[in-house]
């Protein structure tokens, strides 16, 4: 998924919604590592993917947490 799309999927996302995609991805991550673990992983550029879209994830849930705080 692009960059730009996933950003304006997260920005029609309220905060329980964001909580859900931030467990989703950090469970794809997990499974992502314990494949390389015990079996051949397919492709490696997935762990720079999932990390930063959990980045993502995360400055989206700060930034509406601060607008919700400064109104």
């Amino acid at each position: 998924m692009k960059v730009t799309k996933f950003n304006d999927e997260l920005k029609h996302m309220n905060p329980q919604q964001l909580q859900e995609k931030l467990e989703e991805l950090r469970g794809r991550l997990f499974s992502v590592k314990l494949q390389t673990k015990t079996a051949h992983v397919k492709n490696n550029a997935e762990f720079k993917l999932l990390r930063g879209n959990i980045a993502r994830v995360l400055t989206f849930m700060r930034n509406t947490k601060q607008q919700s705080a400064t109104q």
